[in-house]
């Protein structure tokens, strides 16, 4: 589960998020250390103290562990507790831990370090003695054990890893054979488990170990996905990270009987539709045109895309696969006498454009992307939008000014996927003393474009004012449909000279939305716009809006405890 940093609180349970608040703000978390690049460890304190590990990437959790038994649901109050201590200065909260004469508890050693310290001192049969008894009573560590040295195995196979999956998925099935949600979480941290010892396989130089891991992974988590309730993505994300693993093994320096071996397997996996209706069916032919050597098996190739693909989608990366392998194995002519056969592949078309491009051939790039635009305006016009947009970058490469125009504002007009800043390119090209008319030109042009039908890009419309930080408009703009979630969104560019009038839209609105709204979720959602009445400098009329409520609902008890809390 991927718990992005800057919006956790949507997904996190709100009991777990306010218990994990409160370990925080009790201090609870006693040591968070960046133990390596991206890994965190920390020991949160409670009636036992418990070890958190956790994986930051990119901006987000991408893996979480905690050690505690706590099993409802993805996420423990720990690692919500963790979580808040990494963004405590995002959020500028103080922790408040309670005052005490007790002496300071000295910080406990991570896990890892103890370990560490214990495994220098134990004797070796005593070790040994303690896995043997471990794993026999456990097939967690007994599967982690044997994934993590099997290659150590003279009889190390697919088929061994295979079991091992398997048994991971029976161990979490009901008497029906189903996987329900609650138990996907324990499968999820093994096959990740089995998956980081391909990742540890594949730095240590054991390539077939990798290949069995993987594939056994892969192919048992396809066949589970007909069982199980897969509604976080974690079986498929498996399946995802095996591909994964397997596309930086043929980009290591592969070994030839390796490399034979994965070539292999593709070939066999696509012709038995081992994953066939998943993307994994075209990805492993993907692999196996990417590592296909010699004439025998790029023939091979070639023969099976030259077949009748299952769906438009596949015949597109086939046709796709067979330009890149022409390529690579036989030659230039014969690769782009291809591409201009197939040139209605839009994956194909793009290749054209930007090898147009790359060779100043500007004119037969503006064909191909006009033609791009007739061939897919009425079935596909969100690649229609994309041949617009190679137009734009035709012309700016070209530096025409008049065709920037153009395609610049059809693409702001269409609103519909930026690529580029189309607004602030209008602005550099377009003349000071003609800015004005021309904005103006292109509202009117956006209210007229649905025609009868009076329905309109607002939103649009509102973006334009922000932009030219015309107040004024966008508040005449707002006071036509002065609802509380259209005031809240303007709210930040209209505070400074408007916020009585704001105060008096949020107080009006939030008495006529507690006539309808019922329910604690919609209480807490009323006195966020309380909240922001008295951050506006509205204290008074939130105060009477709140003492209104009081009257109105008195026997509304939820409301109540949330109104005692604004």
């Amino acid at each position: 589960m991927h718990i992005p940093l800057t919006a956790f609180e949507q997904y996190i349970d709100e009991t777990i998020l306010k218990r994990g608040y409160s370990y925080f703000k009790k201090g609870l978390v006693s040591k968070c250390d960046e133990i390596s690049p991206h890994q965190y460890e920390a020991i949160v304190e409670g009636s036992e103290d418990y070890t958190v590990n956790l994986t930051v990437k990119k901006g987000a959790v991408t893996e979480h562990v905690c050690d505690c038994p706590y099993d409802m649901g993805p996420v423990c109050k720990h690692v919500a507790a963790v979580i808040f201590h990494i963004q405590r200065e995002t959020l500028a909260i103080d922790i408040t831990k309670k005052q005490t004469t007790k002496k300071a508890k000295p910080r406990k050693k991570s896990a890892k370090k103890q370990i560490k310290e214990l495994l220098e001192q134990i004797p070796h049969e005593d070790l040994k003695h303690f896995i043997i008894e471990k794993a026999s009573k456990n097939s967690s560590i007994k599967n982690l054990f044997l994934a993590a040295f099997a290659h150590y195995r003279t009889d190390e196979s697919k088929e061994f890893y295979e079991s091992q999956v398997r048994s991971i998925l029976k161990s979490a099935s009901d008497r029906h054979g189903f996987i329900d949600w609650s138990a996907i979480r324990r499968v999820e941290k093994e096959v990740f488990e089995l998956l980081a010892s391909a990742e540890k396989q594949l730095e240590a130089g054991n390539h077939k170990s990798v290949v069995f891991i993987v594939t056994a992974v892969m192919e048992q988590m396809t066949e589970a996905l007909d069982y199980v309730d897969d509604s976080n993505g974690s079986i498929g994300g498996a399946v995802y990270e095996g591909y994964d693993i397997l596309e930086k093994l043929i980009n290591s320096n592969l070994q030839e009987d390796t490399r034979k071996m994965v070539f292999e397997y593709c070939i066999s996996a696509f012709e038995k539709n081992t994953y066939a209706g998943w993307d994994w069916h075209t990805d492993v032919m993907e692999i196996a045109s990417e590592i296909a050597d010699g004439d025998q098996e790029v023939q091979l190739i070639l023969s099976m895309i030259d077949k009748p693909q299952r769906s438009d989608y596949d015949e597109e990366c086939f046709q796709n696969m067979k330009y890149d392998l022409l390529k690579r194995v036989r030659s230039e002519n014969e690769a782009e006498e291809y591409l201009q056969k197939h040139i209605g592949n839009s994956k194909l078309r793009h290749k054209a454009l930007e090898q147009a491009i790359i060779k100043k051939e500007f004119n037969r790039a503006i064909k191909i992307a006009k033609d791009g635009i007739a061939h897919d305006s009425k079935s596909k016009p969100g690649l229609a939008i994309d041949w617009y947009n190679w137009l734009l970058k035709i012309a700016q490469e070209q530096n025409d000014k008049e065709k920037i125009i153009e395609y610049a504002r059809y693409l702001f007009m269409d609103n519909f996927r930026h690529q580029q800043d189309y607004y602030q390119i209008l602005k550099e090209q377009v003349s000071h003393q003609h800015w004005s008319a021309f904005v103006n030109q292109m509202i009117e042009d956006i209210k007229n474009k649905n025609g009868k039908n009076g329905w309109y890009n607002r939103d649009q419309i509102a973006g334009i004012y922000i932009k030219e930080k015309w107040w004024a408009r966008l508040w005449e703009f707002v006071k036509e449909s002065p609802n509380l979630e259209t005031v809240k969104q303007y709210e930040p560019h209209l505070s400074k000279d408007y916020a009585p009038e704001i105060i008096a839209i949020y107080g009006k609105g939030v008495s006529l939305y507690m006539k309808e709204a019922v329910g604690r979720s919609h209480y807490q959602n009323a006195c966020r716009y309380l909240r922001r009445m008295i951050k506006l400098g509205g204290k008074n009329e939130a105060d009477k809006v709140i003492l209104q409520l009081r009257k109105l609902y008195p026997r509304r008890k939820a409301l109540m405890e949330e109104l005692n809390n604004v």
